[in-house]
């Protein structure tokens, strides 16, 4: 598996911290869409797909949550609770998001424009595709 965690800059300051991450600099990919996720009731679970296409980096913007991965063969579990790390997520691998805090909001930056097609939402059809 390609994905990574990613230290994005941070600006410390006394009346609170600043951090950024910018297109070439920060993110493996061109930028084309970003959404967010939140109010997420306990014990719900996001995500549980795998992209053909897209690429995604995910940042805990407030309270944690996990981001487990899976290449169909193995899978990793990053814990994401800072604003300052955020995941990288490669086209073709599996994601789930859970173990919400309360209030936490997920941000994420995509690769590609939404695509229901490029969505591939059953597990088993997911493995047999990275064989």
């Amino acid at each position: 598996m390609k994905t990574d965690i990613f230290l994005l800059p941070k600006i410390a300051d006394k009346r609170g911290n600043l951090s950024f991450f910018e297109e070439e600099n920060h993110l493996p990919f061109i930028l084309k869409r970003v959404y967010w996720i939140y109010d997420v009731p306990g014990g719900e679970i996001r995500g549980g797909h795998a992209y053909r296409q897209n690429e995604e980096f995910i940042v805990a913007l407030s309270g944690s949550f996990d981001v487990v991965i899976s290449d169909g063969k193995q899978s990793k579990v990053y814990h994401l609770n800072r604003s300052y790390k955020g995941v990288y997520i490669p086209k073709m691998c599996w994601r789930e998001l859970g173990n919400f805090s309360t209030n936490s909001v997920a941000f994420v930056a995509a690769s590609t424009l939404y695509d229901e097609t490029d969505y591939i939402r059953d597990y088993d059809e997911y493995k047999e595709m990275v064989k």
